[in-house]
């Protein structure tokens, strides 16, 4: 058969390896495709960077528009949202199909994309967006199609997992770890959109998009990022036998009056030592997956780098090119259920509360009578004395109280907090951190 012309939008670190594999490998691609795929162009910002080796510089070009007019699949690997958004719509308007790896701009304007596609008659893959080379988009979107998928829960940031586990395993703080993360090149120079959560918010909103085939955007996610985690936190946490994880937990929510929804949320937690996320270590990602019928599935793997992103493009690319050869079209998106979003202080969760208090008789009573006023229970609580919390107070003067709670709705636990902060007998609300993974 002809050649079926493919145009790289981008030429970072996943670009380059896409470029050299579709080259390297281009017999095999041609083999398990029914047709060889012709790289016809590469769509860069400036031509006189070094690109290195298996790059012909003859196919960089600066006019990505002129690019997309002429390809049968474009694989866009620029990110941010424009101009790659305008970028995909010109090549699904012109009847390419197109492979992304660019989660922001999915999880900002996935349902424009998917009508642009549609129109066009046309695909829209997009496996790289969310945890690297993990097969993990498409079990949910194809292989769970017909169950219902209850939750998905995961660590999908490897830059702050690596930075937690840092500070977990070396004794790192916060900054030190991000810095080595730097160094390492898990995180970029400005990792604010790691470290505050966006990135990982982005995805959570795939995820539950595809997982409860109801429209999830960015802005509908609770987001919290690492930036408060302390050591202290991360030492509670060991003393409780658990480790600190910066989760994305997409659940199905059933109301009291029988009422489905969807909840979303990131955000620092404790995971107990026993469950299997505790033990995902450095830049991995790992993802569970809550079926009906299905049960838990697993999803581990390196969830960022050059090469193993690549893997998941090429895997998109073989796929729509092979639909193209075949004259068929995958699945697009699935938004008949359109389950309604729930705020966070409807989310059950638990909460880890560390309280400076006065050390004297009768506080304890205290702060459990507050805690049990607001409807939460305590699952175990600890007292231990603490160094002072001010020039002129004695080591007897404060303790430091420690309570974990029985689940209740995030709003509840937050209530609760606000009233122990305001108690005489309490000095200082330490820290608060969710505890997820068990109950």
């Amino acid at each position: 058969m002809e050649p079926l012309k493919v145009a790289l939008l981008g030429s970072g670190s996943v670009g380059t390896q896409v470029a050299r594999l579709l080259t390297t490998h281009a017999q095999e691609l041609a083999q398990r495709v029914g047709a060889p795929l012709e790289l016809v162009g590469i769509a860069v910002r400036r031509l006189d960077v070094d690109r290195g080796p298996g790059i012909d510089p003859a196919l960089l070009t600066t006019d990505a528009s002129e690019l997309v007019k002429r390809a049968d699949l474009v694989v866009e690997l620029i990110g941010g949202i424009e101009p790659a958004r305008t970028l995909i719509l010109d090549a699904l308007a012109a009847g390419a199909s197109v492979v992304t790896g660019n989660k922001a701009l999915l999880a900002e304007h996935g349902p424009e994309l998917y009508e642009a596609a549609d129109r066009g008659g046309v695909e829209l893959y997009y496996e790289a967006a969310v945890a690297g080379a993990i097969p993990l988009l498409r079990p949910i979107r194809e292989s769970l199609a017909g169950d219902r998928v209850r939750r998905v829960l995961g660590i999908v940031n490897g830059t702050t997992n690596f930075v937690l586990d840092k500070m977990d395993t070396a004794g790192l703080d916060l900054a030190e770890a991000v810095s080595q993360a730097q160094e390492l090149g898990y995180a970029e120079a400005d990792p604010t959109a790691d470290v505050e959560g966006f990135d990982a918010a982005a995805k959570a909103a795939i995820l539950a998009s595809l997982a409860f085939h109801t429209r999830v955007h960015a802005d509908d996610v609770h987001r919290e990022g690492i930036t408060t985690v302390t050591a202290g936190d991360v030492a509670s946490a060991k003393a409780i036998g658990a480790v600190v994880k910066l989760l994305a937990i997409c659940e199905r929510t059933v109301a009291a009056d029988g009422s489905e929804g969807v909840s979303v949320r990131v955000h620092p937690a404790m995971v107990p030592v026993a469950h299997p996320l505790a033990n995902v270590r450095g830049a991995f990602n790992a993802v569970f997956v809550e079926a009906e019928a299905a049960g838990e599935l697993m999803f581990y793997g390196q969830g960022a780098g050059g090469l193993p992103t690549a893997s998941a493009v090429l895997g998109d690319l073989v796929s729509a090119a092979r639909n193209r050869v075949g004259g068929s079209r995958g699945p697009g998106e699935s938004t008949y259920a359109q389950l309604p979003l729930r705020p966070m202080g409807e989310v059950v969760t638990r909460y880890h509360i560390s309280l400076e208090v006065a050390d004297r008789p009768g506080v304890l009573a205290t702060v459990a009578k507050v805690i049990a006023e607001h409807g939460v229970s305590i699952e175990t609580v600890r007292q231990q004395q603490s160094p002072a919390a001010a020039p002129d107070a004695t080591d007897d003067d404060r303790a430091s109280l420690v309570v974990v709670t029985h689940s209740a709705t995030d709003a509840a636990l937050e209530a609760t907090v606000s009233a122990l902060a305001g108690l005489e007998s309490v000095t200082a609300v330490v820290g608060v951190m969710r505890v997820e993974g068990e109950d």
